[in-house]
């Protein structure tokens, strides 16, 4: 049974953070929490809770996770965001693969919870994470603030089974805020890469988003809050093009 390592990034966490490491606790061999310079109790509540609390400048999520996986004093690692639980399904679940592991790396679903709804559609369930993994085999990678973690080609990989529980807003007004913070670090990424944006695209694109949303991936099953997601989905892909657009004309 080889030892676990979890670990969280946080900032001003507190109101996230308990239920996190709760569920951990019983799973994990080690809980460690790597903090971008919290100025709420993030901190006390985590070493009340016995976690390894490390404080690290944030350098962007992938950077970020990448460096917090690396104080993992074992190389088996599960990572969660503070504003994640593991179900009890999962929790066991998670329990056997430690009792005979298999795979180099695990993926379960996760369920999304927006405003107080469970969302079962719109494209985000079922929303599968790899989450639980040999270190030793791959690293966090993908485009910031949208980072996700890689393993080797030829490493292989069993989904287990019960969800990773993520209480995502809890306002639609802390929604609209994440949207516009995370389209700016979107658009400097994609403006680093050379990446444009067309004024057709910058018309249709959001469009398109709010029809997948809502009608393709089934969101008006989701009732109001269905709607509401589709709404703000298309006027998250619009503002990250006229961030990106921005940046051009400022270049010019």
């Amino acid at each position: 049974m080889p030892p676990l390592s979890a670990v969280v990034i946080t900032f001003n966490e507190e109101r996230n953070i308990e239920r996190c490491l709760r569920s951990l606790q019983g799973v994990a061999d080690e809980l460690v929490v790597v903090d971008s310079y919290s100025t709420d109790r993030t901190e006390e509540i985590c070493k009340a809770l016995g976690a390894r609390f490390i404080q690290h400048a944030f350098e962007g999520y992938i950077a970020q996770k990448n460096w917090a996986a690396a104080q993992a004093a074992h190389p088996h690692v599960l990572s969660l965001d503070a504003d994640e639980e593991l179900s009890e399904p999962l929790r066991q679940a998670i329990l056997r693969a430690k009792a005979d592991w298999q795979a180099d790396g695990y993926t379960f679903n996760r369920l999304t919870n927006y405003c107080g709804t469970w969302i079962r559609h719109s494209g985000w369930y079922p929303d599968r994470k790899l989450r639980l993994w040999d270190s030793r085999l791959g690293s966090w990678q993908g485009e910031d603030p949208h980072d996700k973690y890689v393993l080797r080609p030829g490493c292989s990989t069993q989904h287990l089974p019960g969800d990773l529980l993520h209480y995502s807003y809890h306002s639609i007004a802390q929604h609209v805020n994440q949207i516009a913070k995370f389209s700016q670090i979107a658009a400097r990424e994609r403006f680093r890469k050379g990446r444009r944006v067309s004024i057709v695209h910058l018309v249709f694109h959001p469009i398109f988003i709010f029809f997948k949303k809502y009608f393709l991936k089934m969101g008006m099953l989701d009732g109001y809050a269905g709607f509401v997601i589709a709404v703000l989905s298309a006027y998250g892909v619009f503002i990250k093009d006229l961030f990106l657009r921005e940046h051009w004309q400022n270049q010019g």
